[in-house]
């Protein structure tokens, strides 16, 4: 019987995916202990609900503003290195914030500047690092590759972070953000383990462009990539049509489910626990059923979640749901996630990869301002009616495509070939 740390990092895989994935997971501890801490010390300076949203909305400008630079970036550079440096960068950003709350000096301008620059680091390390598995394991391994890191989010990121960071910031509003620190400055160390992720060609001249054009450089291959190119759109709708019911998640379990704040985090915990058991699920499906049957089965259910939302009004039966819109939305990442590294050329990874984030964030922004208009006019069942409307019309219009983006052969480069270092 294998091992546990077989099942979790095959040996076939390397020890570089096994550096990789222990980063990974040590990282989303921190980035979970900040996402229950960093709502809690802005709520405990202000109660004025603009500058809560503030904190909110700090998430994800920095995606929408240094995203396309950021890929680019990585296109550039030593990404492991890269990865590193964001890193240490945020690790800095903490220690300054914990000195101003020791000091009893913080305020409410210094903690969303803390946000922002945070949020900027992070939009380095997510970008370099989502471009480091297809360059360690083999491309049939992407699909269990991407399934171990995914799971190190749910585990670490949505279920055990939380608790803690609510915990740590109740004996002193320093000690979740220490940990952290303690966390990123560990994932430095273990991800300096690997061995060097060398600078992607840049073609026969290998001359240095400026920053702008590697960027226009990238949208170009992705727009000329038909399989890419409709990925990246699906992605963009589908998100649109999530975000603008997930704007006002909380107004519709507490006042039109009855659920109370308990209640309310009860449905984010329902939803990392189906995504755990997709985990354990992930293997099998890979091995019998086709990525293209499993993208279509996915994106059938995100339809039919909008509307069973829309007609419950029972607390429990939504909690039900929401787990099963965690065990497919977890596929779904993982799926998409594989086939963008398998069809992306390894010089052109975090260009392509950033723009599909800038979408990713990009249809947040805009899902969650219309749902929030939809349900002021219209009640706040009303989002998920427009979410059911629109994934389904999304889901009629690529049916067909899905397997034009599966069956698609990957343009190949020397690049692309796994380092013999990396080797078990």
């Amino acid at each position: 019987m294998p091992s546990p740390g077989e099942l979790i990092a095959p040996r076939r895989m390397g020890r570089d995916f096994r550096w990789l994935l222990a980063s990974s997971w040590t990282s989303n501890v921190g980035d979970g202990v900040a996402l229950a801490a960093a709502p809690l010390l802005i709520a405990s300076i202000t109660s004025s609900p603009i500058l809560v949203a503030s904190g909110a909305i700090l998430q994800f400008l920095p995606w929408l503003l240094f995203g396309l630079h950021a890929g680019a970036i990585a296109d550039r550079f030593d990404r492991r290195r890269l990865v590193m440096f964001a890193n240490a960068a945020r690790a800095v950003v903490l220690a300054a914030l914990c000195v101003f709350l020791v000091t009893g000096t913080s305020n409410i301008g210094i903690v969303l500047a803390v946000a922002f620059l945070y949020g900027t680091a992070e939009v380095f390390v997510d970008t370099a690092g989502s471009t480091l598995l297809p360059m360690i394991v083999q491309p049939a391994d992407l699909g269990t590759g991407n399934a171990r890191l995914q799971a190190g989010y749910l585990v670490a990121n949505q279920f055990a972070g939380p608790p803690l960071g609510a915990f740590l910031f109740a004996a002193g509003t320093a000690w979740p953000f220490l940990l952290e620190i303690v966390c990123v400055s560990l994932a430095v160390v273990l991800i300096s383990r690997m061995a060097r992720t060398p600078v992607p060609s840049r073609g026969e001249t290998g001359e240095r462009t400026a920053v702008h054009t590697d960027i226009a450089e990238g949208i170009r291959w992705l727009w000329r990539n038909p399989p890419v190119r409709m990925l990246v759109i699906i992605i963009l709708a589908f998100n649109i049509t999530w975000a603008a019911p997930w704007g006002v998640l909380v107004l519709y379990a507490t006042e039109h489910l009855d659920l109370g704040a308990v209640g309310y985090g009860m449905l984010t915990t329902a939803s990392a626990a189906g995504g755990l058991l997709a985990t354990f699920s992930f293997g099998w499906l890979e091995r019998h059923i086709s990525f293209a049957a499993l993208m279509r089965i996915v994106l059938t259910m995100e339809v039919l979640m909008h509307l069973a939302f829309a007609l419950t009004s029972i607390g429990w039966v939504a909690l039900v749901i929401m787990f099963f819109f965690g065990a497919y939305a977890f596929v779904w990442g993982t799926i998409s996630t594989t086939v963008r590294q398998r069809l992306v050329p390894a010089e052109l990874q975090g260009r392509v990869a950033s723009v599909n984030m800038v979408g990713v964030f990009g249809g947040m922004v805009i899902g969650q301002a219309l749902g929030g208009v939809i349900a002021e006019t219209w009640g706040l069942t009303a989002p998920w009616w427009f979410a059911f409307a629109g994934a389904a019309l999304t889901l009629v219009l690529v049916w067909r495509p899905i397997s034009q983006i599966v069956s698609a052969k990957p343009v190949l480069d020397e690049t692309a070939e796994v380092q013999s270092s990396n080797e078990p």
